[in-house]
Order: structure tokens, then C-alpha cells, then sequence
């Protein structure tokens, strides 16, 4: 498996798996029409493109044989300044698996290269948020050092999902 930064031809795939995954793990949770709005303002092609050109986010994908299996976006800026412990926070803002390639340990690949380009960056904690009712996400997490910090919340439409903001203080 390798893991590279995403260039902008791979926008298309990135934004059909972002798609796929979020609609395999929580798509039920939504009526069509809410699904159908926020997948297209969060993970259309022209978004995601403008992702992978944005200096303040690093973007890596994994893949194997040309197959994308997973992706990973760190924003290099806080994303929840009101709950921040460090001096110099980032956001994990996504870390998404083929909904076929999960348990291949793709996450763990991910999760490796985005604690070393915090680490590289000078970062001392990253937040992440995660839904409340996703236990197997909590403890993958919880396994790199991730606890909860705070209750926040997610809206998809007129949908409010509960979530949890979980952080992790980075050796300096």
C-alpha cells in the first residue's frame, strides 16, 4: 500500500470514495433530500479539488495497485479554537476507507502519516470530531492517544447528529 499527497486529478476519485463511504457508514441516518444537498456541498469533485489545492489542508490518499482504498485531510488550523489545549492545533478533518477495504488496517496507514506531518508541522494537539453512536471509530482513535473532550454537534440538513470532539496532545 502507498500513501502519496493527492494531486488534482485525483479529485474525482477522492470525492466518489468520500461519497461512497459516508453513505455506506451513515446514509440511512438522512432524508434523501438532505443526503443529496450535503454530499454535494461537502464531497463534490470541484470541492474536493479546491481541498487539494488549499495550502492550509494536506490531503494523502492510500492506495494499492492504482486502486484508491482510503484518504486522509488534515487542516493545519484549529478547528474548535474554544476547546483547544495547545499552542498550535490542527483539525483531522477526514479519515475515510473503501466501505469493501475496511479492517485492511488502510486507517492505521492513514492515521501513521497524519500523526508525522503533524509532529513535522510543529503541531501539539489534534482535534477531530466523531459521531457519538460510531463506538468502532471511537476506539480506533482512543487507540492513538484520542479522548473526548467535548460534546459538538453535526448538521446534515435538518438533521442535528450528536458528535464528540476528541483530542490528542502531541509529544514536542
Amino acid at each position: 500500500m502507498d500513501i502519496r499527497f493527492a494531486q488534482g486529478s485525483d479529485a474525482a476519485s477522492l470525492a466518489r470514495l468520500g461519497t461512497d463511504s459516508f453513505v455506506a457508514k451513515f446514509g440511512h441516518l438522512y432524508r434523501p433530500e438532505d443526503l443529496a444537498n450535503f454530499l454535494g456541498e461537502s464531497h463534490s469533485e470541484e470541492k474536493v479539488a479546491k481541498e487539494i489545492a488549499d495550502p492550509a489542508l494536506r490531503v494523502v490518499l492510500a492506495e494499492d495497485d492504482g486502486q484508491l482504498l482510503g484518504f486522509c485531510k488534515l487542516v493545519m488550523h484549529c478547528g474548535w479554537p474554544e476547546h483547544a489545549r495547545g499552542a498550535k492545533v490542527i483539525e483531522l478533518k477526514q479519515l475515510y476507507t473503501a466501505p469493501e477495504a475496511t479492517g485492511q488496517g488502510i486507517g492505521a496507514r492513514l492515521m501513521d502519516w497524519a500523526l508525522a506531518e503533524a509532529a513535522a508541522f510543529g503541531a501539539d494537539e489534534i482535534q477531530l470530531s466523531v459521531y457519538s453512536d460510531n463506538p468502532g471509530a471511537q476506539k480506533f482513535y482512543a487507540r492513538y492517544g484520542f479522548g473526548k473532550v467535548a460534546d459538538i454537534h453535526f448538521m446534515v440538513g435538518e438533521k442535528r447528529d450528536e458528535e464528540l470532539l476528541f483530542s490528542a496532545l502531541l509529544a514536542g
